[in-house]
């Protein structure tokens, strides 16, 4: 026969928004004793949380060294070429942005930058230029056999914008291949430096 114990726990705020008290006393409470056991801070911190949600609100929000507001065009390029380096490892990238965490360069990476690099044709996955054609969607009525595509191709006023500031006549396309080449030669030329 199995005995079942059920904890005497004091029922913690979930979900509930972080008062400005609360953070004082979290705050107040590692000035003294640091970071460290999070299980028994909220109780001695005289919290009513769990030990996760005390971490992840001094790592996120309250530690003094992190850098707040928007990221810059620096921090950008840097973290889309150390993503093509590393992949998702958020925690790595974040050590070579001093001040951001990896929780908010995620963030970052998902609601921004991923979306500018689909707008620029470039694949967030492989950093290469996304090869796909896109071909127009046909209605249900009508049949590869009845439709003609046109040949010569309908340009955007975005494309049409960086086609003409591409000198010697580029096409977005060839210029977007052109800078995904560039950034495959520094790839490369910091991977034979390495070994």
């Amino acid at each position: 026969m199995r005995k079942y114990f059920f904890s005497k726990k004091q029922h913690s705020k979930k979900g509930a928004n972080w008062t400005n008290e609360e953070d004082q006393k979290l705050i107040d409470y590692i000035k003294i004793h640091g970071e460290g056991d999070w299980r028994t801070l909220p109780k001695a911190a005289g919290l009513q949380r769990c030990g996760k949600s005390c971490r992840l609100r001094w790592i996120n929000y309250l530690k003094p060294d992190i850098k707040r507001g928007n990221f810059g065009e620096g921090e950008d390029d840097l973290i889309i070429k150390l993503h093509a380096l590393l992949g998702n490892r958020w925690s790595l990238i974040a050590g070579r942005l001093p001040g951001r965490t990896d929780n908010e360069v995620k963030n970052y990476w998902n609601s921004n930058l991923k979306k500018k690099l689909i707008n620029m044709g470039i694949d967030p996955n492989n950093h290469r230029v996304n090869q796909t054609l896109k071909r127009p969607i046909l209605s249900e009525y009508e049949s590869f056999s009845s439709k003609q595509y046109p040949s010569k191709k309908i340009m955007s006023e975005e494309e049409e914008s960086v086609s003409s500031s591409c000198p010697n006549n580029f096409t977005a396309v060839e210029k977007k291949k052109e800078v995904m080449m560039d950034v495959e030669a520094q790839n490369h030329a910091r991977k034979s430096s390495t070994y």
